[in-house]
């Protein structure tokens, strides 16, 4: 998959069939978009592309009006949005930063200047609430006789439903900020995940608990940035980790701004996905996680993040964290051995 940051690039298709949104969490009603773009692409003999936004539209409105609650909470990275568009078969993206000249654009001027000079697009979906240019002002009826009069087709797609549910990315964060990862995974195909390079950090997990018996490492995590300070998701999660060994490896994860460390922490201020792996590979060594690419699935929430009185009660607390993440997998609820063997599959494929 081609990768773009704009469209003024050497190497961009000069056709394409192109469908527009941001893409949060590519969940099923996204996918099932995608695998009619990739047809259309085909029958058309042209690219599949999305054009997608960065920052999302409503956090640019939310800095420039100084109102963050405006700020939608973000389901994925940018890394992981990418990822899930490349499964599903996409074979060019296009992400546009969105700025003040963009939001500024009128609609047809939108039209001219990035679907017809800029991409090249011979077919054009989108979604059944889709609206573009300032104010919102554009809507399917004015693109679809652009598309008359310009050259180009133009599609809508429904609403796409799990039972009776319409699958969207505000129900996919509203089942993410409840806890409730199993019907966040039934509307995203998948479990909730989140990848990107492990970074050092304080170093202060390996010496909590490390005089526990058993405990020569401590609580060892690996550390993953979230990189946006709204995540849909937060809290302590039983999780399992692919990309350090063979295996998938059972986990207990924090995925917040850790409340029991000081503001002068080495990543203080950051969301952090903190995972401590319930097993640690001895092959890795000491330092041998740093730089990896790992992607951490959250399976279970098992409570919200909390602020502890000193290391002491943040040790216990952590220990009994790992106890129940234990104690989860251990269940009938934790994926058997045969799922977690062909998800490692997938991820070599």
């Amino acid at each position: 998959m081609k990768i773009f940051r704009g469209f003024h690039h050497p190497g961009i298709a000069s056709a394409c069939a192109l469908t527009i949104g941001n893409f949060d969490g590519v969940h099923r009603g996204h996918q099932a978009m995608l695998a009619l773009l990739n047809n259309e692409a085909a029958h058309r003999g042209v690219e599949s592309c999305v054009l997608t936004f960065e920052p999302h539209p409503r956090d640019y409105f939310a800095g420039a009006l100084h109102k963050p609650e405006l700020a939608p909470a973000r389901i994925g990275t940018l890394r992981d949005k990418l990822t899930e568009l490349e499964r599903c078969g996409v074979q060019q993206v296009v992400v546009l930063p969105f700025s003040a000249r963009l939001a500024a654009q009128t609609p047809q001027a939108f039209i001219d200047e990035v679907l017809v000079q800029g991409l090249g697009a011979r077919y054009v979906l989108v979604g059944d609430d889709f609206r573009f240019g300032a104010q919102r002002a554009g809507d399917y009826a004015m693109l679809d006789a652009a598309g008359q009069t310009q050259g180009f087709d133009v599609a809508r797609m429904n609403s796409y439903e799990v039972r009776g549910l319409r699958v969207s990315s505000s129900a996919v964060r509203q089942a993410l900020g409840r806890g409730d990862m199993e019907a966040a995974a039934a509307l995203l195909g998948r479990p909730y995940t989140i990848s990107g390079h492990v970074v050092h950090g304080r170093k202060l997990g390996r010496e909590l608990g490390a005089s526990t018996p058993g405990g020569q490492d401590g609580f060892r995590t690996l550390n993953l940035r979230f990189a946006h300070w709204k995540p849909a998701a937060s809290g302590i999660f039983a999780v399992l980790v692919h990309g350090l060994c063979d295996e998938p490896l059972p986990g207990v994860a924090n995925l917040g701004v850790r409340p029991s460390l000081a503001p002068n922490d080495v990543n203080g201020g950051r969301v952090l996905l903190e995972t401590h792996c319930l097993r640690w590979p001895d092959s890795l060594g000491a330092e041998g996680a740093y730089g990896k690419i790992i992607r951490v699935e959250l399976l279970h929430k098992l409570h919200d993040e909390l602020k502890y009185d000193g290391l002491d009660a943040l040790t216990k607390g952590i220990a009994k964290d790992c106890a129940d993440a234990r104690a989860y997998f251990a269940s009938a609820n934790a994926p058997s051995h045969t799922e977690t063997r062909r998800q490692t599959t997938r991820d070599r494929i």
